[in-house]
């Protein structure tokens, strides 16, 4: 396991169980200022010895600890001394690891509930709670029995046994789930435990994460030179100021314009990191490249590789060039690093964000975010002084608009699809729903329309756009946008784009549908 970025911060390490809401315990954590890691169910005593954390959260899990295969934690753990809380599945094995009963329900306990105070004064429980708090439950087994030594402190009427603690043993746990906004009070909890009963440091802040990171990279660094294959977006972006604060004028970022970029948006990130970060840019303007490779090419996943590789070459080309830079930087997220299963990669992997850099580029990596999850990156770039249109810029894929243009890509459908996708992005943000949507963008599917404009006959193409709400992309609802604000955006496209005369609005979720179109 990495160890964390820098000594003086406390570690909690979230034990993953196989819950869905693993990641969010984390992130979390990491909201009470505390810097937290995710590890899985299978670490040992001996390795969590090691990294000396300052406590310990047991994640929920999908599984009965009745069932045969059930994960399990290292009984070792339980005689570090340090704090533990488990949650769910967590509180549940606790239980039984310690001594306790844990039953099979004779129904589950699914969604609201109220807990309510039981037995002695709790020590976990937030002095707010009054007598009880409505929670958020998510369990068919129930602990029946303590352990010698714990109290119960909390029931519910499906759980006789929703809260338990020993503090002289430093074992604290809850059926609930405190990490779900459904749980009244529920970052309280974890704060009160983290704080209080962990004694946790809450200096995991934005400027903490900063001079940390700037340490981080110098000392891997030194005095070498650094490239950056810039995209600009907002991982890379981050990235790239957050290494520059690092080492200054030994950051070369290299610009590779794909001529797909949305309306305005190319003149933007140069001017961004040239003028206001003042970051070496190498711009290349390649547009005529991309699109001569482009022509004819109708297969979206053809597209793609033609898009990739065109830039990987081109990178190629232009990386050459600094022959001294023996560091690359890469914009790295922890939530990666999780679904990787790996630590650290010795060489450039094909998924790289700027468009997938070839396996034999003997770079070594600089990955500043590594640690930190979406909006802690976010949150970094405003300290770090990068304007709100580039932190908070929407997801936008790496082959840009290439795969938002259904068919044949051409300077002339760019063209319209910048446009209208420009007044997308406006609208939204003047009706004040840029932070709630998580994408919202236009389509250019390859077909034409009949319409009817200025008494005449018109052949044109439609427009459809495209708005989502989620929380990781991994699934996705349609928006329910005001009909006020599709009707601006309709008539807006319509009578400001040459060559639309039709806009429809794509109301599938994800799943069945995928957020982009190709």
């Amino acid at each position: 396991m990495d160890r964390p970025p820098e000594p003086s911060f406390d570690t909690v390490l979230v034990v993953d169980f196989g819950a869905q809401y693993a990641q969010l315990i984390a992130r979390r954590v990491r909201e009470a200022r505390v810097y937290s890691e995710i590890v899985p169910h299978t670490v040992t005593a001996a390795a969590v010895a090691a990294r000396r954390p300052a406590a310990i959260i047991l994640s929920g899990g999908p599984k009965s600890v009745h069932v045969d295969g059930a994960p399990l934690l290292d009984p070792a753990i339980y005689q570090l001394g340090v704090p533990v809380l488990g949650i769910c599945y967590g509180a549940q094995l606790i239980a039984q690891q310690l001594g306790g009963e844990v039953a099979r329900g004779g129904r589950g306990e699914y969604g609201r509930t109220r807990a309510t105070r039981v037995g002695a004064p709790s020590t976990l429980l937030p002095d707010t709670a009054g007598d009880g708090l409505d929670v958020w439950m998510s369990h068919f087994d129930a602990v029946v029995r303590v352990p010698d030594g714990f109290v119960a402190v909390a029931s519910t009427p499906d759980a006789p046994v929703a809260a338990f603690e020993d503090p002289a043993r430093r074992v604290w746990a809850v059926q609930w789930h405190p990490e779900v906004v459904h749980s009244e009070a529920g970052q309280t909890l974890l704060e009160q435990f983290l704080w209080r009963s962990a004694r946790c440091r809450p200096n995991w802040t934005d400027v903490s994460i900063i001079d940390a990171a700037v340490d981080a990279v110098r000392a891997q660094v030194g005095d070498q030179r650094v490239v950056c294959g810039l995209s600009g977006g907002v991982d890379s972006s981050v990235a790239a100021a957050l290494v520059h604060r690092a080492v200054g004028a030994q950051l070369t970022c290299i610009y590779v314009d794909t001529g797909l970029m949305r309306k305005g948006e190319s003149e933007q990130v140069v001017d961004t990191f040239r003028r206001h970060q003042g970051i070496e840019l190498i711009h290349v303007r390649a547009a005529e490249r991309f699109f001569d490779r482009l022509a004819g090419v109708i297969d979206p996943e053809e597209k793609r590789k033609v898009i990739g590789e065109v830039f990987i070459r081109l990178f190629e080309e232009h990386a050459g060039g600094i022959t001294d830079a023996r560091y690359l930087v890469q914009g790295t997220l922890y939530p990666d690093v999780i679904e990787s299963g790996t630590s650290d990669a010795a060489r450039i992997k094909s998924h790289h964000n700027v468009g997938g850099l070839p396996d034999d580029m003997d770079f070594e990596l600089v990955e500043p975010l590594r640690n930190l999850f979406k909006d802690e990156v976010r949150r970094v770039g405003t300290e770090l002084g990068l304007p709100d249109e580039i932190v908070w810029r929407q997801p936008f894929p790496g082959p840009g608009l290439g795969v938002r243009i259904i068919g044949e890509v051409t300077p002339g459908k760019v063209a319209i699809l910048q446009e209208a996708d420009a007044i997308v992005r406006e609208e939204i943000r003047a009706a004040g729903l840029e932070r709630e949507i998580w994408q919202a963008f236009a389509v250019l599917p390859d077909i034409r329309s009949v319409g009817v404009m200025g008494d005449e006959r018109t052949y044109a193409h439609p427009i459809i756009v495209r708005a989502v709400t989620s929380d990781d992309a991994m699934t996705a609802d349609w928006a329910r946008l005001p009909y006020d604000l599709l009707e601006r955006l309709s008539s807006r496209i319509i009578n400001e784009v040459a060559g639309v005369n039709r806009v429809a609005y794509d109301v599938t979720s994800k799943p069945p549908g995928t957020i982009e179109w190709e």
